[in-house]
């Protein structure tokens, strides 16, 4: 189970707190109200701690810091800073506004990708009770010999086994071995490194990660939080490993004296146009501004490159199912000839 808080869940907290603190309601009753109110049991608890610590005069961010890993960091960071400064109900709705834009977007990739996915799986299972049919089927033909679809030597009930174990643990093995190599070794730059290289998919995780960066950025530092702390949190929002493996070097130059879009240049992640807006920003000093207005033009971007993503699957999908079929109706064809060449020829399968 996991340890952090659901994203939906999370999206809710801060908009109904950011209501009831604009509101006028007092700290300690809004956190009381919202742990009563939650369905979710651990974000219950974890209210009721956060409140207890509150109670005792512990900052709310320290407070959220102690629930190990529950509340992500970027919340945290920005809490610390609305509270430093004053704003924390606006902070808490600039951080409503992007948790509900991450599951609007989590909704949309599955929606849009959950075709393909029937498809792909239900291939798999129409191959696989093929296999196990004629299998059945075939002992009962000339010489007792199965037909092989395939012409891999799977038959019957062994062979339709064997043909899930190949196929559906082809899949899992991948997606295990992402979750592996991402979480256990940590290597998150390296693995979106990789598929930011990828057509399409590299274009529509980069103008994602642009437009959170963009987001976050633009609301760290209107709160005034130092710059070191604002990119370094920006980077982090993007969930990109590739961006936010380049968060330290970016501080470094800039704290060397270099320009934040000199900076941002030397990553080799952020596209040209977007650079010269911010170097223009920068002479003018309006950074904040003009990221703000940027993330939406890249959120829109983005689910453009989605659209195009869950389309080329689809294709690839559909275009895998239509070459297996002409494949196996092939190989089925040319196998019942054969039997019909060799029997003309006096001979018979197994013979």
């Amino acid at each position: 189970m996991f340890n952090h808080i659901a994203l939906k869940t999370l999206a809710v907290l801060c908009k109904s707190l950011a209501t009831m603190l604009h509101a006028g309601v007092p700290l300690l009753k809004a956190l009381d109200t919202l742990s009563r109110k939650t369905g979710d049991e651990r974000c219950r608890r974890h209210l009721g701690d956060v409140r207890q610590a509150v109670e005792q005069g512990v900052d709310i961010a320290a407070a959220m810091r102690d629930c190990r890993g529950y509340f992500p960091d970027l919340m945290i960071d920005m809490v610390h800073v609305g509270e430093q400064s004053g704003t924390f109900p606006e902070v808490l709705d600039g951080l409503a506004d992007h948790y509900e834009n991450n599951v609007r977007l989590r909704q949309t990739l599955r929606t849009m990708i959950a075709w393909p996915a029937i498809q792909l799986f239900a291939a798999i299972l129409i191959v696989g009770g093929l296999i196990w049919f004629l299998g059945i089927i075939g002992g009962a033909g000339a010489g007792g010999k199965p037909v092989d679809i395939l012409g891999l030597g799977l038959v019957g009930t062994s062979g339709a086994v064997k043909w899930f174990a190949m196929s559906l643990g082809s899949i899992f093995a991948v997606l295990g071995g992402y979750y592996i190599i991402s979480r256990v070794f940590r290597q998150h730059r390296f693995l979106d490194s990789l598929l930011m290289r990828i057509p399409v998919v590299g274009n529509c995780m980069r103008s994602f990660a642009i437009a959170r960066f963009s987001w976050a950025f633009s609301l760290t530092q209107q709160t005034g939080m130092p710059i070191t702390r604002s990119l370094d949190s920006s980077f982090r929002a993007t969930g990109n490993g590739a961006f936010a493996g380049s968060s330290q070097d970016v501080q470094q130059r800039v704290m060397a004296g270099d320009e934040l879009g000199t900076a941002l240049t030397d990553t080799n992640l952020f596209p040209e146009d977007y650079l010269q807006m911010v170097e223009v920003a920068e002479a003018s000093g309006t950074v904040p501004e003009t990221l703000k207005r940027l993330s939406p033009q890249f959120e829109d971007q983005a689910r453009r490159s989605l659209s195009a993503l869950a389309a080329a699957l689809g294709w690839a999908v559909w275009m895998a199912v239509a070459g297996l079929i002409i494949y196996i109706v092939f190989n089925f064809f040319s196998g019942y000839a054969k039997m019909i060449f060799d029997a003309g020829n006096g001979k018979f399968p197994g013979d």
